[in-house]
């Protein structure tokens, strides 16, 4: 039984019954949105005015009223919203008889379960206290009367409007400040997987702001779609209230699906993309009407130091600065010029929009406004100008970004890349991402522009960061479908054949890099020649390697490192060399470091493993050194089970494996004895904490290889003791041979849910199936896994097609089990 249906039990705690009422108009489903909203709160009015009316004959008070406030006030009461109330009085009863009459009223409240934010004030206690508070200012600027005395309501409310009109040039800043250390804590709503509808920015508090911004006279939102956004961010509130049954505001991923359903919509990513929209909006309106507040206060403050420098009441004029052709600047924003003739002109909002990005300047919403209603379509394909124009804006970095969005607000983006729609506001259910799809792009375009110098077509590299995910709009492979979309608007946006040609390769292939170089061996010639035959010219591999980069820095922290940048690097230089007519040579097995052959030499003497752990740093950008990991060493005489064992107390150690190579290494005759010992090399991270002590693992890898460790069960008793959160559902692992991946052995990926002691399953399913591990690649991002595993029959050669497929198949299915 849900909370709101516990309230038919107290259906006679209040007048007319109330509960069951609330309950029977929550119930009907033919009624939601405003309506629902408003008939709630109506109802909630006649309940609480006969609570009320009768309080005050009881408790003897004249001289009072109730007071909706907040959003109660607006008249808008979502399923399980607070009742704001203010018992007003004219300070002419008692304070006994006013806690009577606070009791008949608070109580009857909470015995129902409703939340109740309550004050009890006199009109210059209430003013006071609004002028010392700004969030009791803000709730009393909705201030209605729900019963009593509608003179004393009426005169704190006119009281209440003037006082926020004349002290807006302080307490404006002050909403500002809130706005943005709320924003700060809760994050874009627009962007989060999980978002407070009403706390994050660009959601119901920022919107209740721009009601109280328009309430001071002192500048408006742009009301286009402002308050269709506000129905919706209500309506979705209004779903998840009835789904949860609490008073909650966030969209939690595991409740997103009923919500939807509530709300007549698809699926959970149909609810987050019409939230998205919605809270995009709100954002903008905030952007432009804080702009517009901060320029009309600057210009209060300068305005009388001019007039008297002036000597008289002339009002002084904006001056007006030439950015490019009909377009100037004027108080701090991009506007049009005089002159400007946008019907006439096709490219001028190309060229506004570069030049507002070029000056780090917002572009004006009456500018953007005036754009897409006088612009007629460029032509296609795009005159070369607008081609420019639009490389020149991608390359402004940072200070693209805003002016992106004022386009797009007004909807000039998808008029000039009708493929935009299909990513605009697409969420992104991968925790890896920061970003929805078409931010992601955008962000990836300002971190190409940080790279331009390091190729010579950056014009190229440009769009092809803004393309490189336009097909993620698509059903099927992203990179499949984007390179015929990323074909279609190069050839749109005036680019000839060949141009066209690099650009859908590189959106096609950009995975490529960081895809072979943590997933393949670099050290074998088939993973250098398969990369050079695709990527086929030096140009383009220039213009990969920082897409790769781009795209990568883009995503967010996780996808990015100094590590994953010397790989990417490593793979580059050798495929250079291919391209440059540099054959690479046969491999030959690489001789063991000065360390490793001493740990060999060791293992070799006592006939146990030895381990070596120490913490390795790379050069970052700055040449500071930069963690990238840990070394953790391991030899030992080769024997049967070793990757399990090992990957097996890695994981009970909580130590992630970033990348695992296994060989066996030749030491020099004269030691004598077997030479079959076994090195493995790995890099790896502590999930929390500090690392372990090297001789801990090393006891524990020796119980485990002599069997007096059950890895397995210590790592089922640390799953059932710390189960997992409830969330999406995980798609199913996947485990395939990759194609042509080795001419020295077979490539097996595996694709599945990252969990601890999953590299230590692989390893036995692997083990019982007969293949030898010659080298694991392992790469997690967020919560996905994908490893590859360069394996080999007993005789050290490649598996036959048939045994790599049912190798395959059957890790597949451990995996799944």
């Amino acid at each position: 039984m849900t909370s709101l249906e516990v309230t038919t039990e107290a259906e006679d705690s209040g007048p007319s019954g109330y509960a069951a009422a609330r309950l029977r108009l929550l119930n009907e489903k033919e009624q939601s949105g405003p309506p629902r909203r408003a008939a709630l709160a109506e109802l909630t009015d006649q309940w609480l005015s006969a609570l009320f009316t009768t309080a005050c004959q009881e408790a003897g008070v004249r001289g009072a009223a109730l007071v909706a406030v907040g959003g109660y006030g607006r008249g808008e009461l979502s399923p399980r919203s607070d009742l704001d109330l203010l018992l007003l009085h004219d300070g002419s009863a008692g304070a006994g008889a006013l806690a009577s009459l606070a009791d008949r009223i608070w109580y009857p409240v909470w015995d129902l379960g409703l939340a109740l934010d309550h004050s009890v004030r006199t009109p210059s206690e209430a003013r006071k206290t609004a002028g010392e508070d700004l969030k009791v200012q803000l709730g009393l600027l909705d201030a209605r009367p729900v019963a009593g005395d509608l003179g004393l309501v009426a005169g704190l409310r006119t009281t209440v409007l003037a006082d926020w009109r004349n002290q807006a040039p302080k307490r404006l800043p002050e909403l500002d400040e809130l706005c943005r250390e709320r924003a700060e804590r809760q994050g874009e709503l627009q962007f989060l997987l999980e978002p407070d509808l009403k706390e994050a920015r660009g959601g119901l508090r920022d919107a209740a702001a721009l009601r109280a911004v328009a309430a001071s006279w002192l500048a408006d939102a742009p009301r286009d779609g402002l308050a269709d956004a506000r129905r919706r961010l209500l309506d979705a509130r209004d779903a998840l209230h009835l789904t949860t049954g609490r008073a909650t505001d966030r969209l939690a991923l595991q409740e997103q699906d009923q919500v939807a359903a509530e709300l007549g919509l698809l699926d959970a990513d149909a609810l987050l993309r019409q939230v998205y929209e919605a809270a995009r909006t709100v954002s903008y309106a905030t952007d432009v009407t804080w702009r517009e507040v901060n320029r009309v206060l600057r210009s209060r403050s300068v305005r009388p130091r001019l007039r008297a420098m002036l000597g008289g009441g002339r009002t002084p004029q904006p001056e007006r600065t030439p950015l490019a052709e009909g377009v100037v600047e004027q108080d701090g924003e991009v506007v049009l010029a005089r002159t400007a003739k946008p019907e006439r002109d096709p490219v001028l909002p190309l060229r506004a929009a570069a030049a507002a990005a070029q000056s780090g300047l917002p572009i004006s919403l009456h500018a953007v406004r005036r754009l897409a209603t006088a612009t007629r379509p460029l032509p296609v394909p795009w005159p070369a100008e607008a081609r420019e124009e639009l490389v020149t804006l991608l390359g402004a970095g940072e200070s693209m970004v805003g002016v992106w969005e004022a386009l797009e607000a007004e909807g000039l983006i998808t008029r000039l890349l009708p493929d935009w729609e299909r990513v605009r506001c697409r969420p992104q259910r991968n925790a890896v991402h920061t970003w929805t799809v078409d931010r992601h792009l955008v962000e990836a375009a300002v971190k190409a522009s940080a790279l331009a110098r390091r190729v010579g077509r950056p014009d190229l590299l440009l769009v092809a960061a803004l393309l490189h995910d336009i097909g993620k709009g698509w059903p099927g492979d992203h990179s499949v479908a984007g390179e015929t979309i990323a074909q279609d608007v190069a050839t749109r946006i005036g680019f000839d054949r060949t141009d066209v040609g690099v650009i859908a390769t590189l959106v096609r292939h950009h995975l490529l890099l960081i895809e072979t170089a943590t997933r393949r061996d670099l050290d074998d010639p088939a993973t250098v020649a398969s990369v050079a035959g695709i990527v086929g010219s030096a140009g383009t591999l220039e213009l990969l390697h920082a897409l790769t980069e781009a795209d990568a820095l883009a995503t967010g922290p996780a996808a990015w490192s100094a590590w994953r940048g010397s790989l990417v690097t490593e793979l580059v230089k050798r495929v250079a060399a291919v391209l440059a007519g540099n054959a690479p040579p046969e491999p030959e097995p690489a001789a063991p470091s000065a360390e490793q052959e001493r740990l060999a030499i060791e293992a070799l003497r006592t006939g146990e493993p030895v381990l070596s752990l120490h913490a390795q740093t790379e050069p970052d950008a700055g040449g500071e050194p930069e963690p990238v990991g840990v070394e953790l060493l391991i030899a030992l005489p080769d024997q049967p089970g070793v990757l399990p064992a090992a990957a097996g107390v890695l994981a009970l150690h909580r130590l992630t494996v970033r990348a695992a190579d296994l060989r066996s290494i030749d030491l020099p005759s004269e030691l004598g004895g077997p030479s079959g010992v076994l090195l493995l090399s790995w890099r790896v991270a502590a999930e929390y904490g500090s690392l372990p002590q090297a001789a801990r693992l090393r006891a524990d890898l020796v119980r485990a290889l002599d069997g007096s460790l059950d890895i397995p069960a210590r790592l089922a008793e640390r799953e059932a003791a710390y189960p997992r959160r409830r969330g999406v559902q995980a798609p199913p692992p996947r485990v395939t041979v990759a194609a042509a991946g080795s001419s020295l052995a077979t490539v097996i990926e595996v694709r599945a849910q990252d969990a601890p002691g999953l590299l230590h399953r692989i390893g036995r399913a692997l083990e019982g199936k007969a293949v030898q591990v010659r080298s694991a690649h392992v790469s997690t991002l967020g919560s996905n896994a994908v490893d590859a595993f360069y394996v080999t029959g007993p005789d050290g050669a490649p598996l036959p097609a048939d045994k790599a497929q049912q190798t395959a198949r059957a890790l597949e299915a451990v995996l799944r089990a």
